[in-house]
C-alpha cells in the first residue's frame, strides 16, 4: 500500500492590477509518496473534488498522470495512495523521458517506480514541474478544464495542474505547475504567483537625482530610466526575458534614443536601481555601477514608425546572472536613454510632457518566449519633463513703454549665451537685441540662474552697468508620482530687472529690464543714445562750428559798418 502525502507549499502572491506585490518562494505542490500500510484509512472512491482558489488566473487545464486509489489517513491530514499506474499512455510517453533526463533509472518505467522516485527528497521541483507540464501539454494529451473558484470532480490519482495560457490576464501571471493528489476529502488549491512590476523616472539635473518630474532646457540632452523588478522564486524559467515598451509624448525628440539606449541588470529583487553616475550637468554615466552589468549587446531596441514608441527586449537575463542559482533571488532591470525636449513641447505644468512606460513579462513558464503570444504586461507607469518660457522686456523706467533695439548678453548656468535664432551658444560676441514691441524670448528653458548683460541701450537711453541675474527655482518636482506633482515657480530678479508674473500651469514668466532717460542734454530735449560717444561729439563739435560761424558774420557785418 502507498501511503501520499500532499504537502502544500505556499507561492507567491499573484498581483492583479493595482495590486501591492509580495515576493515569496514559488515552489509547486509536491506530492510524497512512501511505503506504508494504514489500517485507519476510510472508504476509497472513485472521484474526488478539486477546487481551484486565488485570483492568479480564471482557467486551468489539469493532466493527470497516475491513477490511483486515495482515501485519508484517519486523524491526519494525509491521504493514501493505492494501486498506482500510468493514466494514459500519452502521460506516460510524455512524462519518462523527462525524468530520465533527470536522473531516474532508464530501466525503471512503472508508474510506481516514477512516484517512488518523485517522492526522494530534491526530485520534485518547480523546475521539474514545468517540464513536466511542457511534455505533457505538448505530447496532445488530454486535459479536464478547471474554472477558478468552481468545485470540480476528477478521477483519483495524482494531477498536474497548468494555468491556461491565455486566459492570463494584464497584471498576472501564471503559477509554476501544481502537483495535486486528488481523492478522498475535498481538495482546495491556492495557487499563488508574482509578476514583475516596472517605474519610470527622468534625470534632475539640479539635484542629479532620477525622479518622476524634472524640468529642463529644450534640445539639452534630457535621460530617462526604465527600471523592472523581476520578484525571486521563479524557478519554473528555464529562460526569462522581459520587454521594456515606452510611449513618447510630443514633446520629446526621439532622435537619439535608439543609439543612446543602455541596458543593465543585477542580482536580487530588493536593492536600489542606481546601475550608473549621475551627474549635475543632466549626463548619466555609461559604465555600470559596482553589481551592475552592461547587457546591451545582448538586447535589441526597435523604434516604432511613428518614432513615439520603442521597444527594448533584454536577452536571457537567467544567462545573464550566470544561471538559475542567481536568478532565484530574483532580478533588477534598468534602461536608460537620451530623450531630449523638441520646441514643440509643451511649457508649464497644465500638460507637461509625459512619457509612459510598461513592461512585458512572460505569462507562464510555459510561454513561448520567441515571439509576442508568449506575454502579457504590467500597468503603466510614467514621468514628466516641464519647461519655462521667460519673457525680457526693454521698458523705459519713466513710463513702462516698451523700447526696442537694446542688445542684450544673456547667459545661463552652464556659461553658454542666447543668440538670435533662440539657441545657446559658447560664442562669447554672441548677443540678442529687443524686438519693436521690447521682447527678447527665452523659450523653453530650465529653471536656474541666468546673467544678463546690456550691450548697448535704446537711443536716448542709459544702460545700465555691470550684470544682473534672474534665478527660476521650480519645487516640487521630487514626487512619488507624477500625477501629485504641482510644481511652483518662484523667481527673483536683481534691479534693474524686475518681475512682472510668473505662471507655473502656463509657464510663463515675464520680466522688465528697466533703462532710464539719459541726462545729458535732456533739458534741451536732446538725447544721445546712451554710450554713443560719437554723436555727443558731434553735437558738441556743431555748436562751435555754429558759434564760430556767428562771430565770423558778427565780425564781418561789423567791419561793413565801419567802412561806411
Amino acid at each position: 500500500m502507498l501511503v501520499a502525502t500532499v504537502v502544500l507549499i505556499e507561492m507567491v502572491a499573484v498581483s492583479k492590477l493595482h495590486r501591492r506585490l509580495l515576493t515569496v518562494m514559488m515552489v509547486a505542490m509536491t506530492t510524497i509518496l512512501a511505503f506504508a500500510a494504514s489500517p485507519e484509512t476510510a472508504r476509497a472512491a472513485d472521484a474526488g473534488a478539486i477546487t481551484i482558489g486565488g485570483d492568479v488566473a480564471t482557467q486551468y487545464d489539469a493532466y493527470q498522470l497516475f491513477s490511483a486509489t486515495v482515501t485519508d489517513k484517519a486523524g491526519s491530514d494525509q491521504k493514501v495512495a493505492t494501486d498506482l499506474a500510468w493514466a494514459s499512455d500519452a502521460a506516460r510517453q510524455a512524462v519518462l523521458p523527462v525524468l530520465y533526463d533527470a536522473g531516474f533509472d532508464s530501466s525503471a518505467s512503472t508508474a510506481q517506480e516514477a512516484a517512488e522516485w518523485l517522492n526522494a527528497d530534491g526530485h520534485m521541483s518547480t523546475a521539474l514541474a514545468a517540464r513536466l507540464a511542457c511534455a505533457i501539454c505538448n505530447a496532445g494529451a488530454a486535459s479536464v478544464p478547471l474554472n477558478a473558484g468552481t468545485a470540480a470532480e476528477l478521477p483519483c490519482g495524482c494531477w498536474l495542474i497548468v494555468a491556461k495560457d491565455d486566459a492570463i490576464a494584464q497584471g498576472e501571471a501564471g503559477t509554476a505547475p501544481i502537483m495535486a493528489l486528488v481523492g478522498g476529502s475535498a481538495v482546495t488549491v491556492k495557487p499563488k504567483a508574482a509578476t514583475p512590476k516596472v517605474s519610470k523616472h527622468v534625470l534632475e539635473d539640479g539635484t542629479a537625482a532620477w525622479q518622476k518630474a524634472a524640468d529642463a532646457t529644450v534640445a539639452d540632452d534630457l535621460y530617462w530610466r526604465l527600471s523592472a523588478t523581476v520578484p525571486a522564486g521563479l524557478t519554473a524559467y528555464d529562460t526569462y526575458t522581459v520587454r521594456f515598451v515606452d510611449t513618447m509624448g510630443a514633446g520629446l525628440d526621439p532622435s537619439k534614443v535608439a543609439a543612446s539606449v543602455r541596458v543593465y541588470v543585477a542580482a536580487g529583487a530588493d536593492g536600489g536601481f542606481d546601475a550608473v553616475s549621475a551627474g549635475k550637468d543632466g549626463r548619466a554615466g555609461t559604465e555600470p555601477a559596482k553589481g551592475w552589468t552592461d547587457i546591451t549587446a545582448q538586447c535589441a531596441t526597435k523604434v516604432a514608425a511613428d518614432g513615439k514608441t520603442f521597444t527594448v527586449r533584454t536577452g536571457d537575463l537567467i544567462a545573464a546572472l550566470g544561471g538559475a542559482d542567481a536568478f532565484t533571488a530574483g532580478a533588477r532591470v534598468v534602461a536608460v536613454y537620451n530623450a531630449p525636449l523638441n520646441s514643440a513641447c509643451s511649457h508649464g505644468i497644465a500638460k507637461g510632457n509625459p512619457n509612459e512606460v510598461y513592461l512585458r513579462y512572460p505569462r507562464s513558464p510555459l510561454a513561448d518566449q520567441s515571439g509576442d503570444a508568449g506575454f502579457t504586461r504590467t500597468s503603466s507607469d510614467d514621468a514628466c519633463a516641464y519647461t519655462w518660457g521667460l519673457s525680457l522686456i526693454k521698458r523705459s523706467s519713466s513710463d513702462d513703454k516698451p523700447l526696442a533695439g537694446a542688445k542684450l548678453r544673456i547667459i545661463d548656468d552652464r556659461g553658454r549665451i542666447l543668440t538670435t535664432d533662440g539657441s545657446w551658444s559658447t560664442d562669447a560676441d554672441a548677443c540678442i537685441t529687443t524686438d519693436a514691441d521690447g521682447h527678447v524670448e527665452l523659450s523653453g528653458v530650465d529653471a536656474g540662474v541666468y546673467t544678463v548683460e546690456e550691450i548697448a541701450a535704446p537711443k536716448g537711453y542709459t544702460a545700465f552697468e555691470g550684470k544682473r541675474t534672474v534665478t527660476v527655482t521650480a519645487e516640487g518636482l521630487d514626487v512619488k508620482q507624477v500625477a501629485t506633482a504641482k510644481p511652483k515657480v518662484t523667481v527673483s530678479a536683481e534691479n534693474p530687472l524686475r518681475v512682472d508674473t510668473a505662471d507655473a500651469r502656463t509657464g510663463s514668466i515675464e520680466l522688465s529690464v528697466l533703462n532710464t532717460l539719459c541726462s545729458y542734454l535732456s533739458s534741451r530735449g536732446f538725447m544721445p543714445s546712451t554710450g554713443d560717444r560719437t554723436l555727443v561729439l558731434v553735437a558738441v563739435l556743431a555748436a562751435i562750428g555754429v558759434a564760430a560761424i556767428v562771430v565770423a558774420l558778427v565780425i564781418k557785418r561789423g567791419g561793413g559798418r565801419r567802412e561806411k
